[in-house]
């Protein structure tokens, strides 16, 4: 039998964030796996910790994942995170209910100093809190020590090693988060710190020379930092004569992409193979949930435009490595793909449980199936993307390829909002009216009939965008941020709106599909925001600026608008958008507005995105 008492195991109950947990656990040198709920006593009496992960579920639904129902009987201690911490507090008795404030982005708690979990740490504390149940009663033998306003944000046992947090502690945007894993790992559970990241190299190595064996590697290189590291471990691994590099043009790329992905590889002696596949994608259709979807250029679904997109990739891949002759039987292809895709695809190689929160296009059915032949490495898919560049810099990568900003694979395509009508529910007039509550006379609030995707309470959002604006104090509309989406449930997403305020309800859209027209207007967008972040050098104060399209043409028919998307992250889970006059310049931001109205012709409004992850994802789509 193994001995697994150095190690932590990671119960997961459907959490976006369970790897998030697994890899905060590896910065503080410990090794961990995820397993399932249910995984059995003889197993989990091994290790020496166990976490319980949040999940999208309700601990009293049907629908709950099943746990294993001698885990409390263990003498292991345990730290419940959100659905972790209700089921501990249910099955002893306890209650946990659904009120009618939930809280999704980042608050304020008090916590018990006399508590071993908040040992040596402030009582004041910012988290990340996203939930709609709430403990209400707590169990017997448990006592409260954190409360985030009237709501209960941590419990413990008055006898036994158990804790419970409603809280993240192991996403960047909870501040004291690691200092707070650290104490239950080391002084709870008295683990010792011996697992390191030349560990994780070294085992990459010898994956990749295992599995290849006497093959060869094809790197699909997109031009982002994860392809780019992937190559050049894989190249470290096996040697630059048996890996060879491909880069598929999807007509949805940033000015200039694909020249500068060439170059980036001669770095490191690989050539590149470029194939333009523009007409295959446009027209490129594929079977999503059971049917066949439109073609690509005429889809609205973001979800399919995903699988679509991801599909097409490994199509055209399969047509090219025919065409350089490598022997299919011994070829293996390499994607750059990380623990946050994998996570928010809800892969099966992650998790059973998750919610989709998009399907990224490294894991879609196709790919799925590759896997599941043994035909895929991903020797980064077990990193999170500051892991990445912390790789890459060891590799000897240049600092410019290393600390690039992330570019989806299907590039421009998800971040054009398509749309042939209104997005208009049935409660879009009433939703209205609330938002004017809490509008002022500095600031006015407006309803987008346009939706886009988040992420709130560990569950998949597809919901409204409302509109600022007014006054540009920044502290004040990054304020109004977080308390719309947690009193207005319908919302996800908030901008602020540069220029008038607008003078009634937004009922129109400008029918949208990915035309080569509407690509040109937002690659020149992009560009332009790209030029005025490297130009102000402020590039690097942020982690990824996605330029957005949407079909909303305000008081021009027939235009459309552009939302700039700032994010400061390290896990790529979770983030804060920039503060202008804090992060970003308000300079350089008003250049980009002026200069995207002034060079890009159809384009009404430029808006700012003020919303945090969650309850937005990076991405509109």
């Amino acid at each position: 039998m193994n001995n697994h008492k150095s190690q932590v195991a990671i119960l997961d109950a459907g959490a976006q964030y369970a790897k998030v947990i697994d890899r905060r656990i590896r910065e503080l040198e410990i090794e961990s796996v995820i397993l399932p709920l249910d995984t059995s006593t003889e197993k989990l009496k091994q290790y020496g910790a166990i976490i319980i992960s949040g999940g999208p579920e309700s601990v009293y639904s049907l629908t709950a994942p099943s746990y294993n129902q001698e885990l409390f009987s263990l003498p292991v201690p345990i730290l419940g995170i959100c659905f972790g911490m209700q089921l501990m507090n249910y099955v002893h008795g306890g209650t946990v209910e659904r009120k009618e404030q939930r809280e999704d982005g980042v608050f304020q708690i008090k916590a018990s100093s006399d508590s071993l979990l908040f040992d040596s740490l402030e009582s004041q504390q910012e988290v990340l809190l996203t939930h709609g149940d709430t403990v209400d009663q707590v169990a017997s033998g448990f006592k409260i020590i954190a409360m985030s306003d009237k709501l209960i944000a941590g419990i413990e046992h008055t006898t036994q090693p158990w804790y419970g947090v409603q809280f993240h502690p192991e996403v960047d945007l909870t501040v004291q988060g690691k200092k707070i894993l650290a104490n239950f790992l080391f002084k709870i559970a008295q683990l010792k710190p011996n697992y390191t990241m030349e560990d994780r190299v070294e085992r990459a190595i010898k994956e990749v020379r295992a599995k290849v064996g006497d093959g060869v590697a094809l790197v699909l290189v997109s031009g982002g930092v994860d392809s780019t590291v992937a190559a050049a471990l894989v190249t470290k691994a096996l040697g630059a004569d048996r890996v060879f590099a491909l880069h598929i043009d999807n007509g949805f790329m940033r000015l200039n992409e694909s020249a500068q992905v060439a170059e980036s590889l001669r770095s490191f002696g690989l050539e590149l193979t470029t194939v333009d596949a523009i007409a295959d994608f446009m027209s490129a259709t594929t079977f999503f949930n059971g049917k066949q979807t439109d073609r690509l250029d005429k889809t609205i679904d973001p979800e399919e435009k995903r699988n679509i997109s991801g599909d097409t990739f490994m199509r055209v891949t399969e047509r090219e490595l025919r065409k350089l002759n490598l022997p299919v039987e011994k070829t293996f292809l390499v994607q750059g793909t990380l623990r946050p895709d994998l996570i928010e695809s809800a892969s099966q190689t992650i998790t059973t449980k998750a919610d989709v929160i998009k399907t990224h296009h490294n894991d879609t059915s196709i790919v799925r199936q590759l896997r599941g032949e043994g035909r895929i490495i991903e020797p980064l898919a077990d990193y999170h993307k500051d892991e990445v560049r912390m790789l890459g810099e060891q590799l000897g990568l240049p600092a410019e390829i290393v600390w690039r900003h992330p570019f989806p694979g299907p590039g421009l395509a998800i971040r054009i909002l398509c749309a042939d009508t209104p997005y208009i529910t049935d409660d879009f007039h009433l939703i209205n009216e609330k938002l004017q509550k809490f509008s002022t006379s500095q600031h006015k609030i407006t309803l987008l009939p346009v939706r886009s995707v988040g992420v709130q309470g560990d569950g998949r959002t597809y919901s409204y965008a409302a509109a600022i604006t007014g006054q540009a104090d920044w502290p004040v509309l990054m304020d109004l941020a977080k308390k719309l989406p947690k009193t207005i449930h319908q919302l996800n997403r908030v901008v602020y709106l540069f220029g008038e305020d607008l003078s009634e309800e937004v009922v129109e859209v400008t029918p949208t599909t990915l035309q080569p027209a509407a690509i040109e207007q937002l690659r020149q967008a992009d560009a332009i925001v790209t030029q005025q972040l490297i130009a102000s050098k402020e590039i690097t104060q942020v982690s990824q600026v996605p330029v957005i399209s949407i079909p909303i043409p305000f008081e021009h028919p027939g235009n459309r608008s552009i939302v700039i998307r700032t994010i400061i992250t390290n896990d790529f889970m979770t983030g804060i958008p920039a503060t202008p006059g804090k992060q970003l310049s308000e300079k350089t931001i008003n250049r980009m507005v002026l200069e995207i109205l002034d060079n890009v012709p159809g384009i009404s409004r430029v808006a700012y995105d003020l919303t945090g992850k969650p309850p937005g994802t990076t991405e509109w789509e």
